[in-house]
């Protein structure tokens, strides 16, 4: 059974879906700690699924790096197979991804190597483009540049906001990071191979 923390900043959407995915008797990951960098609405989601949670509050601490050090910390008490960052608006400093690399996912809303950063469906409306989309992707030191674990186009609508699209990129983000997760504790994903670099390139 593979064991999961998640990272949170605010609503936890994704992570209430992948609790939900995860409480289903068959389903080959547990959720064993969720974890905020403030006090997020998201952590409800891990109280009434009794998941134990933390919180290490970024403005607590003078750099990203002291920050890191303890999520670290409270990360290595749980000691999780897989850390998933859900909605978390953090860069994590890169001693803590090189600790976790490449056992840390995340999902974005874009089809990248497109769109990547805080502000992908704005950027992709901005662009005019008539399809984005949804990714995951294993976490590495750059932003939003880790290799590619899934991803799916999303039409961008005539008449779509920011919000309108981003509710739509919503639930592939969620049901590609409830595959991925599967996927990796079954062994039909191999992280560690997805990571390495494609020797074409």
């Amino acid at each position: 059974m593979l064991t999961v923390a998640v990272l949170i900043s605010g609503t936890g959407s994704n992570l209430r879906a992948l609790l939900e995915a995860a409480d289903a008797p068959d389903f080959p990951a547990r959720i064993i700690a969720v974890g905020a960098d403030r006090q997020a609405d998201g952590l409800e989601h891990a109280e009434n699924f009794g998941i134990p949670s933390f919180t290490v509050p970024w403005e607590r601490f003078p750099s990203r790096e002291e920050w890191g050090a303890e999520l670290g910390a409270q990360l290595r008490v749980w000691n999780p197979d897989l850390v998933v960052l859900s909605g978390l608006m953090r860069l994590l400093p890169a001693s803590l991804v090189d600790e976790w690399a490449p056992r840390i996912i995340n999902t974005h809303p874009a089809y990248l190597p497109e769109f990547p950063g805080a502000h992908g469906v704005r950027d992709a409306l901005a662009a005019g483009v008539a399809r984005t989309g949804a990714s995951v992707i294993v976490v590495d030191n750059g932003v939003d540049s880790g290799p590619i674990l899934a991803q799916e186009r999303v039409p961008v609508l005539p008449d779509d906001d920011e919000h309108t699209l981003h509710e739509r990129i919503k639930p592939v983000e969620r049901r590609l990071l409830i595959d991925v997760v599967r996927r990796i504790a079954t062994g039909e994903l191999d992280l560690a191979a997805a990571s390495q670099p494609d020797p074409q390139e």
